[in-house]
């Protein structure tokens, strides 16, 4: 049986590790070889869990669990044909060891042969006296194969075997949110917490359900309960404190940020949600002093300098925001949100020139949002460059050609083109899209809101036969 990683067999290890740093040998049981190279496997000292494999082999060479903990170093090192010639060997001499099977399935599962993989897993739960890693690994291979449903019923065996077992039930849950059964996930964790009233980690869990239902009275409760099982549970406090933030509690919500770093060394993301809360609050001085505080903790979180930028942008300091966007955009200038940002800031202080080179920048680092394209429309036309506004907007059309947004703006570009026919077949397309969004156009080009050409198409979509 694996050992956990903190589980340290010491007498064995300490002897060990001894004799490394010394000529002499000791004598070792096969099992306290096995001990000894589980844990450094646990603890990621693979080169030392081979120098065990190695000795032990040495003092113990038929031992099979030995070959087969040479087996899983091997298939970790990607050494998958060595790996399947000793497994060959190993099953000649005890072919219903259920270890082979499973290396055999590791080794399939490195391949991406994931079916292949299960059937082996299946076989290895006929002949094993414990199932539930062999359930666990099953679960893994099911969520590689995306049927979310047979890895959530073998990692709810895990749970049933082990209810302390939390790695498992945070991947029952993580396939009911994949597949957004949150009522399923709801019902299941209740039904656990019946029998474990006081796991934090499953109340946590039930507090995040009711909270992607919108359910937040629901989630206060389940987070407190957290709480109460675990008062130094930072994501518990985390989690109340967005709940609390949604509610409109901000002062609460900012109670609740602070524990988090009262508890633990402050995060970004701490200083972030309490700089917004005083926003929301009015308290601009003391939303500055967060938002600085969250750039200072974590220079490449960007939501840091969107928001500190956005902060000065609401309050239409234009050059302030310009500062701060140009900062973020020196730490990382492949950040395409930094760049729309900047575009924006630019269209605000009218310098077009910079707002159009802005937006191009954010399109090349592949953001492709419908309102960048619209918004770099826009640009160009206050620089009068009509061609590369319907250039523009042909790219954007390339993504979002279900959308009446762009066929609308570009039926008013090509009437500034005098380019009546492409005008026509744009706004046809654009009412046929969704007619309800006509006022776009009308906004956006009122000089030809009135006309008899704009009055024509109008009358001649609405007599069309559906």
């Amino acid at each position: 049986m694996a050992l956990d990683a903190n589980e340290r067999p010491s007498r064995p290890l300490a002897k060990f590790e001894s004799m490394l740093k010394t000529d002499d040998v000791y004598f070792f049981d096969a099992e306290d070889f096995e001990d000894i190279i589980h844990y450094y496997l646990n603890n990621g000292k693979v080169s030392l869990a081979k120098k065990a494999i190695k000795i032990g082999l040495q003092q113990h060479p038929d031992s099979i669990e030995l070959k087969l903990l040479s087996v899983e170093v091997l298939v970790f090192e990607n050494k998958l044909e060595v790996a399947e010639q000793l497994l060959d060997e190993l099953q000649v001499l005890d072919g219903s060891n259920e270890e082979i099977y499973i290396q055999r399935a590791n080794i399939y599962s490195k391949k991406d042969n994931h079916e292949a993989a299960v059937i082996l897993l299946k076989r290895a739960l006929e002949i094993a006296d414990h199932h539930m890693d062999i359930y666990s690994l099953l679960g893994m291979e099911y969520l590689f194969m995306d049927n979310f449903e047979l890895a959530k019923e073998n990692f709810m065996k895990c749970v049933s075997i082990d209810e302390q077992d939390y790695s498992s039930l945070y991947n029952v849950i993580y396939c009911f949110e994949f597949m957004q059964d949150y009522e399923g996930a709801i019902y299941y964790l209740n039904d656990f917490l019946e029998r474990n009233p006081y796991c934090e980690v499953a109340w946590h869990q039930l507090g995040k359900q009711y909270f992607s239902k919108k359910m937040f009275p629901e989630a206060l409760t389940a987070f407190d309960f957290a709480i109460i099982a675990d008062d130094s549970f930072i994501g518990a406090y985390f989690e109340k404190a967005k709940v609390l933030e949604k509610m409109g509690n901000y002062n609460e919500a900012i109670e609740n940020y602070e524990t988090t770093i009262s508890l633990e060394d402050p995060t970004s993301h701490a200083y972030l949600r309490i700089g917004r809360c005083h926003e929301k609050l009015g308290n601009d001085d003391l939303a500055k002093y967060y938002y600085y505080h969250t750039v200072h903790e974590d220079p490449l979180l960007d939501k840091g300098w969107l928001a500190i930028t956005d902060f000065y942008f609401r309050k239409e300091n234009f050059e302030k925001a310009l500062y701060y966007i140009n900062k973020a955009i020196n730490i990382d200038g492949e950040n395409p949100l930094y760049w729309k940002k900047c575009g924006k800031i630019h269209v605000a202080l009218r310098n077009y020139d910079e707002a159009d080179f802005a937006y191009k920048q954010a399109v090349d680092l592949g953001n492709y949002e419908l309102d960048t394209w619209l918004n770099w429309a826009d640009v160009v036309l206050l620089n009068k460059d009509v061609d590369s506004a319907v250039q523009i907007l042909l790219q954007g059309l390339e993504f979002y050609p279900e959308e009446a947004e762009i066929p609308y703006k570009m039926a008013g570009v090509y009437l500034l083109m005098a380019n009546t026919g492409k005008a026509s077949e744009s706004l046809v397309n654009a009412l046929t899209l969704n007619a309800e969004k006509l006022h776009l156009f009308l906004e956006a080009f009122p000089q030809y809101a009135g006309t008899e050409w704009t009055k024509n198409i109008i009358s001649d979509m609405k007599r069309a036969p559906r």
